[in-house]
């Protein structure tokens, strides 16, 4: 999944493994199943992607799915949005070390971003669906999409989002199962079009 990228995803992994864990970013547990858990199962979200476009990873943590993502899909380029300083300290150094060019660090929260410029927002177990499309879909254009890793609840959390996707007029959604390599289990996602969004109040 990662083609010429790879040695730079093994020193990302390894860079989890590491200083990750020790700040708190990833729980010990997590370390031997950082490939299956997290990096593939972020790089997935690449299918859900269209061709050269601008990613905004809102709630972005340890990097997860924008790093992975990013060094999937070169043709990308990638916003790493998180509140926290210590994360934002991690994804920089981060980014640094592995000379993603392609990808920034924004610090800030989801809904201090400006709105209607993205083209797609990825989010990975930031919030409970109809919450999570209060934070992002003022962020995107007519058109762009939000790809929300959800897992097994996607189905029910869409149908929780019912009145909220409808209130803030998203054109369309789905839930779409991402495909990995082999045997591993797909990614599950919730994917919505936004449509004339309107602004927060």
């Amino acid at each position: 999944m990662f083609a010429d990228e790879l040695p730079l995803a093994v020193a990302y992994a390894e860079r989890l493994a590491g200083p990750g864990v020790e700040r708190g970013l990833i729980g010990p547990r997590e370390v031997d199943r950082l490939w299956e858990r997290h990096l593939l199962n972020s790089a997935a979200v690449a299918a859900a992607v269209p061709d050269g476009v601008g990613v905004v990873d809102v709630g972005s943590g340890a990097g997860l799915p924008g790093i992975p993502l990013a060094l999937a899909r070169p043709d990308l380029h990638v916003s790493l949005v998180e509140p926290l300083l210590r994360r934002a300290t991690f994804l920089t150094e981060a980014c640094d070390a592995l000379g993603l060019d392609r990808v920034d660090v924004v610090r800030s929260r989801a809904e201090d971003l400006p709105n209607g410029e993205a083209d797609v927002v990825v989010a990975r177990a930031v919030a409970p669906l109809p919450r999570l499309l209060q934070w992002t879909l003022p962020l995107l254009r007519p058109g762009g999409r939000l790809v929300a890793m959800k897992g097994r609840s996607a189905g029910d959390e869409l149908e929780a989002a019912a009145g909220t996707l409808s209130r803030l007029r998203a054109r369309s959604w789905d839930v779409r199962d991402l495909l990995l390599p082999g045997d591993l289990e797909a990614t599950r996602a919730v994917v919505v079009v936004a449509g004339e969004t309107r602004r927060r109040r």
